[in-house]
């Protein structure tokens, strides 16, 4: 009761401050709630409820973008992406979970009418470089969302003592803004701790995973880990979906190439060059063609060859191994 408590006194502050979004947001999150306690049909009567003073909201009333304010500001960067999934390079099985997510979102108000939540907490694991980031800035410009970049290993040291009541902050956010929160970094938070700090990160730890439990699902929430071994094991079943990030086949890697590369690799084979980029992430492969193309236009060329890429992608293989 006591979490229900503070959701009702959230929305008598949010309502006497007349902010009707927030006020909306957190009656959806306590619809949900409800919900998934099996309530369906209080649910059903809340969601419809908000979608019925939603509908008599005076014409032209526009919401204004919500941008992070005060003590939010310090723990959030915001961004708004223009990246398609077309654009993203992934395996079929990855891609196909990323489309599943956003038919639910999408289709939000359907499942929530039926009491189900929409997948909304993402834990996305992998290398770095493997488009963890980019999958983020792919759900807010195919959700037309502005996204929130949290970076948990400055949260953690820069507000040492003070890490849960920040993260209450941005969970308040999560159920007033409709957008894309990534907690980047999440080892800093998710690790299976042992020393003398266990104490306090186990506080910390089990109050993310409360917020995160009870996370509004008209946003979402994700969180992106380079060390999958070394999470906490209570987290995986906090989270919606497991999204799994490698490195890219040969196959992938020209198709990073040729996207990053445009017109500058008209006419060029990149067949075959799987001895070259094996290894090497999403990211490293982008900076070997950015660099393979400035050595060409710097000589005054209009195409990047083969051998060009050869000599980026061996130096991009030395610098990663060394």
């Amino acid at each position: 009761m006591a979490g229900l408590g503070e959701h009702i006194t959230a929305m008598v502050r949010s309502h006497a401050s007349g902010d009707d979004s927030a006020f909306y947001s957190l009656a959806l999150q306590v619809a949900a709630r409800e919900a998934k306690r099996g309530h369906h049909v209080l649910a059903s009567d809340i969601k419809k409820a908000v979608d019925s003073s939603r509908d008599r909201a005076p014409l032209g009333t526009v919401t204004p973008m919500s941008q992070p304010r005060g003590e939010l500001a310090e723990l959030v960067e915001e961004t708004h992406p223009a990246v398609r999934l077309r654009e993203l390079v992934a395996p079929a099985g990855l891609v196909a979970q990323i489309k599943q997510v956003l038919a639910e979102q999408r289709q939000r108000k359907n499942l929530l009418d039926h009491g189900f939540a929409p997948a909304h907490r993402l834990l996305l694991e992998g290398p770095p470089g493997t488009g963890k980031t980019m999958t983020a800035a792919v759900l807010a410009t195919e959700l037309s969302l502005p996204m929130y970049t949290i970076r948990l290993d400055s949260l953690l040291s820069k507000f040492m003592g003070e890490t849960a009541s920040k993260l209450r902050l941005v969970f308040d956010a999560v159920a007033r803004t409709r957008a894309i929160y990534l907690f980047d970094e999440f080892d800093a938070l998710g690790a299976d701790r042992a020393g003398n700090d266990v104490g306090e990160a186990r506080r910390i730890l089990n109050s993310f995973l409360v917020f995160l439990e009870e996370a509004s699902p008209e946003s979402l929430v994700l969180a992106a880990t380079n060390h999958r071994t070394i999470l906490d094991k209570a987290l995986f079943r906090r989270f919606d979906a497991v999204l799994t990030y490698t490195l890219p086949d040969a196959r992938q890697a020209v198709s990073v190439i040729r996207a990053r590369l445009g017109s500058l690799a008209s006419g060029t084979s990149l067949a075959k060059l799987g001895e070259y980029t094996a290894d090497l992430s999403h990211a490293e492969l982008v900076k070997a063609a950015e660099s393979a193309a400035k050595s060409v236009l710097m000589r005054g060329e209009a195409h990047v060859g083969r051998d060009d890429l050869v000599t980026a992608l061996n130096a991009r293989r030395t610098a990663s191994l060394g």
